[in-house]
């Protein structure tokens, strides 16, 4: 018999760490469609963290370390601090999610009941409308969650529960951005924030393409990265003009902009691309518009996931095509712990976040 109460942690409101409260609260009821998914591991990302910080409004200019620094219980609440929307407080955050489905709503999809699965965090409808577990609605920081069946990927490995939920954000994130810029094999990829979940996703994918992979990383997280097979590490306060030259890389994939950004764009060819999903260095750039047109650079910008990014994940898992890059797991009730250390970005790969069994 299900339980009728879990443990989750709710995040009340935008501000400081006090407001994460580890709680009760009901099980979700299932509606039309849904599947009750039993949490067993809950990977961290910047996505939960610029949501409780409301980083995500366009009054925000800083970087995501120094927004949080600042965060206090009087902070002004940001409206629009949600992906320049409203979030839906109280919320129980946790984009990533492995688990085992417990029940489903419909006898039509009974056949996942007791199935491992990773859940589709990116929930995509009509054009590029989009929402998100653990953004929009509730996540997977607690015993147990709920979503649309089709959004359950059924998945057959070896890896442990912790190490598959390093995947659902990071990897998907990156395998979008690839997908969308078209890497093909031969080409050169720039991956700046190399060493954290979607840059170390970002190379392992760049390099199942067959793609020349040049990363940007502090020089103290170089030698977990070789083991990734990078053919060039620069640290991220080298001179990319002087070691690289102009017009030497065809993409650049780059979720850190801020004050480098203007020099990404001299190093792409012409004809190059530069995709990006995230801006965690600043969200607030310099752009030359003569170094975009005079070279006939795209810009990619990409959130809403394309149909075949999450299946895509699914089969390289299965087939042995990439590897977890699991940092460090941590009990659901000890998320302040586990924030401040992600936001000391010491970590090559992903934190995760292992709920109490019940009982």
């Amino acid at each position: 018999m299900e339980p009728k109460w879990m443990k989750a942690i709710v995040t009340v409101g935008q501000g400081g760490y006090e407001q994460l409260v580890y709680k009760d609260v009901a099980l979700p009821p299932l509606e039309h469609d849904e599947v009750l998914v039993q949490v067993h591991a809950a990977g961290m990302n910047n996505t939960e963290i610029n949501t409780r910080l409301g980083w995500y409004s366009s009054s925000i200019t800083d970087s995501t370390n120094n927004t949080s620094d600042s965060a206090s219980p009087s902070q002004q609440q940001k409206s629009d601090g949600g992906w320049n929307k409203s979030t839906p407080f109280p919320l129980i955050q946790g984009t990533d999610c492995c688990g085992t489905v417990v029940s489903a709503a419909d006898n039509s999809h009974r056949h996942l009941v007791g199935k491992r699965v990773l859940l589709r965090p990116c929930q995509r409808g009509e054009g590029f409308d989009n929402v998100w577990l653990g953004s929009d609605f509730n996540g997977a920081f607690a015993q147990f969650t709920k979503v649309k069946a089709k959004h359950a990927f059924a998945i057959e490995c070896e890896w442990s529960d912790a190490e598959l939920a390093t995947i659902p954000c990071a990897y998907g994130t990156a395998e979008n951005m690839l997908h969308r810029a078209n890497l093909v094999e031969g080409e050169t990829v720039l991956i700046a924030g190399a060493s954290g979940g979607v840059g170390s996703a970002a190379i392992q994918l760049a390099k199942r393409r067959g793609a020349k992979i040049i990363a940007i990383a502090s020089r103290d997280k170089h030698p977990q990265l070789e083991k990734l097979a990078v053919d060039l590490l620069l640290d991220r306060n080298d001179d990319l003009i002087s070691l690289l030259g102009e017009n030497s890389v065809d993409l650049v994939v780059d979720n850190v902009a801020g004050k480098q950004f203007p020099t990404m764009l001299k190093v792409l060819k012409r004809g190059g691309r530069l995709v990006s999903s995230g801006a965690i260095a600043g969200p607030v750039v310099d752009l030359d518009m003569r170094d975009m047109y005079l070279k006939d650079i795209t810009l990619i910008g990409t959130t809403a996931w394309d149909d075949p990014v999450f299946p895509n994940l699914i089969g390289y898992i299965e087939r042995g095509e990439i590897q977890p890059l699991l940092a460090k797991t941590f009990p659901l009730e000890e998320i302040t712990a586990a924030q401040q250390a992600f936001l000391e970005k010491k970590h090559v790969g992903n934190f995760v976040l292992i709920p109490s069994s019940q009982g």
